[in-house]
Order: C-alpha cells, then sequence, then structure tokens
C-alpha cells in the first residue's frame, strides 16, 4: 500500500507544489493588474520558497511528522489560492504567495524523505524513477485539465481544480503508513559499510567537497536553462511564428511527455552504471538545445527544444536527490543537504532571465540562446574536471551495487 499511495501523491502534489503558475498571471491580468505588479507577486513567492528550501529542509529532517508536514503543506496551499481568487488585492495576494512559496519548499524534501524512510538507500534510485514520472504524469495532467476547465467555466475552475488536487495528495498522503517510514533512514542516518558511524555534524555537509561540486554545476545548469523557454516564446512572438496559446500547450506536453521515460531512464542508469553518466547525459541536452533554438526557426522548433528540456529535467529530477543521499549517506543531513542544493539551483534559475534578457537586447535572441547553451557548457566541464580531480568515485558507482543503510 505504500508506494501505490506515494506514487498517488507525487501525481497529485505535482499541479499543487508549483501553485497556480501561468494561471495566476493570467488571472490577475484579467483583473486590471498590469505586468510590473504581477512580476512582484511572483518574485516575492519565488524569493520566499528559495530562502526558506534550506532550514525547511532542515526540519524535515529532525521531524518524525512527515506526513503532518505535507497535509499542512498542502492546506496552506489550497487556502492561499482560494483566498487569492476571491481577494485579489496586492497585500493579499503578496502575502498568499509567500505562504505558497514557503509551503511549496518543503513539498520536495519532504517527499524525497518520505520516500528514502520506505525504500531506504538501496531503493532510493528505483523509486526516484517512478516519483518522477508520476509527478511529471500529474504535471501534464494538471495543464490539459486545468486548461480545459478555465476555457470552459473561466479560470475561477483552475483554482478549485488545484484544491481538488491538494486534497487528493493530502488523502494519498494518509494512506502510506506512518510505521512504514524509517526516520533514520528518511533523513540518511545509519553506518559505513566497515561499522563505524559518519560525522554527523554541521561540518560534514558544510566541508563535503562531492555536494559543492555538485551545488555549483547544478546552479550554472539553472543558469544557462531557466530563461531559455521563456525567450523561445518572445523569440516566436517577436517573428509571428504560430499562435502563442498553442505554443505553451505544446511545450508542457512535449517536455513532460519526454520527462516520463527519461526519469525511467535515469532510475535504470543510475542502478547499473551510477550517477555519473545520468548526469552526462542531461548537461549535454541543454546546449544542443541552445544550439537548436538558435539555428532554427518556426513554430516547430518547440518540438526538438521541448524533447531535450524534457532529458535534462527528467534525468536531473532522478539523479538530484538520489547523488545527495549518496553523498551524505549515513550524515543524517540528507534533506537539508538536499535543501542546499536546491537553494542554489533556486540562485542560477533566477539570474538566468537578467542573463538572458540582457544579451537577447543587445545582440539578439540568437544569441542569447548561445550564451545560455555556453553556460551549460561551463557546467558540463566542470562536472567532468571535478569527478576527476576529486576522485568521483561517488557519482560512477553503481547504485545497485550499494548495501541498504
Amino acid at each position: 500500500m505504500s508506494l501505490p499511495a506515494l506514487n498517488a501523491l507525487n501525481f497529485f502534489m505535482a499541479d499543487v507544489r508549483d501553485g497556480l503558475g501561468p494561471f495566476l498571471g493570467v488571472y490577475l491580468q484579467q483583473k486590471g493588474w498590469g505586468p510590473q505588479d504581477i512580476g512582484l507577486v511572483m518574485t516575492v513567492g519565488g524569493l520566499a520558497g528559495m530562502a526558506a528550501t534550506t532550514p525547511l529542509g532542515a526540519f524535515v529532517d529532525s521531524t518524525r511528522a512527515k506526513r503532518a508536514v505535507m497535509v499542512v503543506a498542502s492546506l496552506a496551499i489550497i487556502v492561499a489560492s482560494l483566498t487569492m481568487l476571491y481577494v485579489p488585492s496586492l497585500t493579499v495576494t503578496i502575502t498568499a504567495q509567500i505562504v505558497q512559496g514557503i509551503a511549496g519548499a518543503i513539498i520536495a524534501p519532504a517527499i524525497a524523505a518520505i520516500t528514502l524512510g520506505l525504500v531506504k538507500q538501496a531503493g532510493f534510485a528505483r523509486q526516484l524513477g517512478f516519483n518522477e514520472a508520476f509527478n511529471h504524469g500529474g504535471t501534464m495532467f494538471a495543464a490539459l485539465a486545468g486548461g480545459g476547465l478555465g476555457y470552459i467555466f473561466g479560470l475561477q475552475a483552475v483554482f478549485w481544480f488545484m484544491a481538488a488536487m491538494g486534497a487528493f495528495a493530502i488523502v494519498s498522503t494518509l494512506a502510506i503508513p506512518a510505521a512504514a517510514i524509517d526516520h533514520d533512514a528518511a533523513r540518511g542516518g545509519g553506518e559505513n559499510a566497515d561499522g563505524t558511524v559518519p560525522d554527523r555534524s554541521w561540518r560534514a555537509l558544510l566541508t563535503s567537497v562531492p555536494l559543492i561540486i555538485l551545488a555549483t554545476v547544478l546552479l550554472l545548469f539553472h543558469l544557462g536553462n531557466g530563461a531559455m523557454l521563456p525567450l523561445l516564446g518572445q523569440a516566436m512572438v517577436a517573428r509571428g511564428d504560430g499562435d502563442p496559446s498553442s505554443a505553451t500547450a505544446l511545450t508542457v506536453v512535449v517536455a513532460q511527455l519526454t520527462m516520463i521515460p527519461m526519469a525511467f531512464l535515469a532510475s535504470r542508469l543510475a542502478q547499473t552504471k551510477g550517477y555519473w553518466l545520468v548526469f552526462v547525459l542531461a548537461l549535454v541536452a541543454l546546449p544542443l538545445r541552445g544550439l537548436i533554438a538558435a539555428s532554427v526557426t518556426g513554430f516547430w522548433v518547440l518540438v526538438p527544444v521541448q524533447m531535450l528540456d524534457g532529458v535534462g529535467a527528467g534525468l536531473l529530477g532522478v539523479a538530484v536527490p538520489g547523488l545527495v543521499a549518496h553523498i551524505l549517506r549515513g550524515t543524517g543531513r540528507f534533506n537539508v543537504g538536499l535543501g542546499a542544493v536546491m537553494t542554489m539551483q533556486g540562485i542560477g534559475a533566477s539570474l538566468s532571465p537578467t542573463l538572458g534578457g540582457w544579451v537577447a537586447q543587445s545582440f539578439g535572441y540568437g544569441a542569447s540562446f548561445l550564451a545560455l547553451g555556453a553556460v551549460a557548457v561551463l557546467a558540463l566541464l566542470l562536472w567532468l574536471l571535478a569527478t576527476v580531480l576529486f576522485d568521483g568515485g561517488w557519482a560512477k558507482e553503481a547504485v545497485g551495487t550499494l548495501e541498504p543503510a
């Protein structure tokens, strides 16, 4: 019962974790909001979530009420969303976005902790593949269903649809037996293979060279990745290529359909070849994506570009939590380490629109895609060089060879 419920949780939580996404901006625009105020509330929510990710990861490590964390976070997002629906003032919306940002920030480490607590280290890579596949399936379902309901009944229906998804996520959480979660395993605890206890102080986290390498590579990756799709959409609008609504729907469907098989592939590769190869494949996809976006014009360029986005995201969705768990194995600091890495990802993604927008404004959209792709090349080179110089056995070891922690 535990794993089917966990799969359902990942499916329904896909829509809840990210809030209302682009639907909120359209709704506020219909209420007479200007682009500046819409951008402000979305930025505030994103910054709140990014600032809270690491300390919330530490909280997930320390608490045994991980199911309650999921329930409270889901309820907070539901209430905040419905509040914005019926009281769309600037102050209320900013407050609701902060609540959503903080609640959304705790969901990823909480799900990772519950997963690790259920399947332990030996089964983590395999289950991460299922987690990501169900998550991407839920995202695609939510985008299609939300768009359809919004078209038929108006944007208010999208708010209530997300609330329903949140309610099902809560039911799925409570369907996971509390006794099935090993809380020591959930925080990455355990002993070394030789029976010794690893360093469990904060120093183990702050001085972990592999973790620092991973976080830096991911910062660079998301610095190159974050602005790629928005700039592609802007370039298409500027050239008059296709309908923006159709393009947006196509980007979601193509990317999510690609991510599902990529999640299973990443899981299999991690178990048989190690995470190093998974990361290399994910990092190679982004420069190729930038090169195609810069070289090919027209509406249908979205297909290969978004397929490559799906390749990168599908592989990294499995590899990032898996590698953090492997690096911090036995320290009891898994979730705070995952939170720290996610914060670095968030910094890169936040800076990406500034970098991409500056290059596009100064040298054109084609140059911006090449510049973002070049940043991804730096991430790839750093990964290759660092894992050689600092003995990347921690990344290359096949997960299937690991003993349970």
